[in-house]
């Protein structure tokens, strides 16, 4: 099929199920379709999202949202069990995030934006930065159970769209690149609709009822910057020593667009 460059190992980790679906979803099925092989990653199972349920029955009904969602795409989904708003950059979070990406051995890391509306997204972006850094380090152990073997080489590493796509001021974060996804969006909706949980919560604590209403406006706002009915945003961390040739762009032929 045109447009594949090669095998290629995709991981997509954020930190909270639903996290993925809003932000890349699309892009990710796109991947799929020309021959990657997907992971899908969570840093939490939303434990402090619900009202009504205990962290670890609520827990328990995310955790099979996201397996749910992640089967939609043909991906394998694993959750590293950090606790919501909890997540902080230390040594032990180092070594879990740093074995994830050992396991994974991704040629390719989607992950969360350095600047986005809450710390748990910020702090997963620092730790997963680092640890497609650290992970090819043969001497750092993560003294995890049964550890990985350190990796080849630093994965190529793009960050989604921060929420609503601006940063601490209302300021607009403008992407890098914007991936036409309108052909997957219909399914991407449908992954987001198995976060049935989330939706209620959101209701809920922030009194917004528009789950899958929102994801549908600000991919229309992407994807009207291409001249596209959806896209998806990103930007690609291409600093010493992380590869900077494009890979996104290099698979997704004839959907990119800058």
């Amino acid at each position: 099929m045109a447009g594949i460059v090669k095998p290629c190992r995709v991981l997509a980790i954020h930190a909270h199920p639903d996290d993925i679906e809003f932000q890349c979803a699309g892009t990710l099925l796109l991947l799929k379709e020309r021959g990657c092989e997907i992971s899908v990653v969570t840093m939490t199972a939303g434990d402090k999202g619900s009202a009504e349920l205990s962290s670890e029955e609520i827990s328990a009904v995310r955790k099979a949202e996201a397996a749910k969602s992640a089967a939609l795409l043909g991906a394998a989904y694993v959750c590293l069990g950090f606790r919501d708003l909890e997540i902080c950059f230390d040594n032990e979070s180092r070594r879990i995030v740093i074995e994830a990406i050992r396991r994974a051995r991704p040629d390719m890391v989607l992950t969360a934006p350095p600047v986005d509306y809450m710390a748990d997204h910020e702090e997963t972006s620092r730790l997963v930065r680092d640890a497609c850094f650290t992970a090819s380090v043969p001497n750092y152990l993560t003294r995890q159970w049964d550890p990985a073997p350190a990796t080849e080489r630093v994965p190529h590493l793009y960050y989604v769209d921060p929420m609503g796509g601006v940063g601490y001021y209302g300021e607009s974060i403008e992407p890098q690149i914007i991936i036409d996804v309108s052909k997957a969006f219909d399914k991407k909706l449908e992954m987001l609709a198995c976060h049935a949980s989330q939706r209620e919560w959101l209701r809920r604590q922030h009194g917004i009822d528009e789950y899958i209403d929102g994801c549908r406006r600000f991919g229309e706002e992407r994807g009207m910057q291409i001249g596209a009915t959806y896209g998806e945003g990103f930007r690609q961390h291409a600093g010493h020593p992380f590869p900077a040739d494009n890979l996104l762009l290099e698979i997704l032929e004839g959907e990119r667009r800058a």
